[in-house]
């Protein structure tokens, strides 16, 4: 039989110490050669309703001691949209999200599970960040500035709190209703966080900032940056339009940068990251991934003064493929749970 495992299921199954091991993994043994993945394909068109443009994301990836592979087929609209001044992409403005990810049984090839897509999103970008952290930030961290308040800087900030002993959480977004109650959300969670007024407030004396936004330009100034300081993004850019939340003095300051994949940056054109080495902002030798640096290949910190920056410049099929394995795993005893017969998604190769 083969299962749905719901946004609901992905809660109750993946707890975030768990997801981050899972990416830990994913990158080890994807550096290491033995996790698969591919560049992710998007494209875009225009289409006949209003201020509105149809996105295709599509990621591939396997990890094998989980046991699976995984497809993400992303189906969603975007729009543009100006919030005090600066420009902001809203994804699914509709109240459905269609897109799903299949995973495959590594042993037999077939279809074992479909993934809601939402929650495991999620928890799997902070998941990498909080990777990302474990291995750059300063073992002292205390203070972690946000940038965002929406679906991705809840995860962001939980991974965070998990590798680090973060005594304080700074947040900011553009609308005070929204920050409010995102840090009463996290209060409620037992963290101290402060939602403050004014972005100049977030990076000044933090010992992380983390951007978890839908800007479309930088949400602060790179001169504010202090050294010892890591700092972490999650917007890229590529042919389907060019987005940033830092600006090219980021590149510059930083020490060394850490990305997801290399091979993503030039399939994907990604041109904020191509413009800088063209420009000579950005040393491509002063660029390693993160599976690199898990495994040792690459340093992580190695002075309490650098600045050191991580990109989290594309998402990968194989970090479906690690959470979404462990989860089916776990969902194996459960008897209560969707399932269909695997026969209905075959047809007869020998026909």
């Amino acid at each position: 039989m083969t299962i749905i495992i719901t946004d609901e299921d992905v809660q109750r199954f993946l707890s975030m110490e768990e997801c981050i091991e899972a990416m830990r993994v994913a990158f080890s043994d994807f550096a290491d050669g033995k996790a698969a993945n591919l560049p992710r394909m998007r494209y875009s068109v225009d289409t006949e309703t209003l201020n509105k443009r149809y996105l295709a994301n599509i990621q591939a990836g396997a990890v094998p001691i989980y046991g699976v592979a995984a497809v993400r087929a992303g189906s969603r609209f975007v729009k543009f949209e100006e919030v005090d001044g600066k420009q902001r992409v809203v994804h699914n403005p509709d109240p459905k999200n269609w897109t799903v990810i299949v995973l495959y049984d590594l042993d037999t090839a077939e279809p074992i599970a479909f993934l809601h897509e939402n929650y495991i999103s999620g928890i799997r970008v902070g998941a990498t960040v909080g990777v990302a952290v474990q291995n750059l930030a300063r073992e002292n961290s205390e203070i972690l500035g946000v940038f965002g308040s929406g679906a991705q800087a809840g995860p962001i900030v939980e991974a965070i709190c998990s590798v680090r002993n973060i005594r304080e959480v700074r947040v900011f977004s553009p609308t005070e209703k929204n920050r409010e109650k995102f840090a009463e959300k996290y209060r409620e969670k037992g963290l101290n966080i402060i939602a403050l007024p004014n972005p100049s407030m977030i990076v000044p004396g933090a010992d992380i900032i983390a951007c978890a936004t839908n800007a479309a330009e930088p949400v602060f100034d790179s001169e504010q940056l202090e050294h010892g300081q890591t700092l972490v993004t999650i917007v890229n850019s590529d042919v389907n339009g060019k987005r940033v939340e830092v600006d090219d003095g980021v590149f510059e300051r930083a020490s060394r940068v850490v990305i997801n994949d290399w091979e993503s940056v030039h399939a994907n054109v990604q041109v904020e990251l191509l413009e800088a080495i063209k420009q000579g902002v950005l040393r491509e030798e002063a660029v390693n991934t993160l599976g690199d640096v898990v495994t040792k290949r690459a340093p992580g910190r190695t002075s309490s003064k650098e600045i050191l920056y991580y990109k989290n410049n594309v998402g990968l099929g194989m970090q479906f493929a690690a959470a979404g394995g462990l989860i089916y795993k776990k969902m194996q005893g459960v008897s209560a749970k969707l399932e269909f017969p695997t026969d209905w998604l075959g047809s007869d190769a020998k026909s």
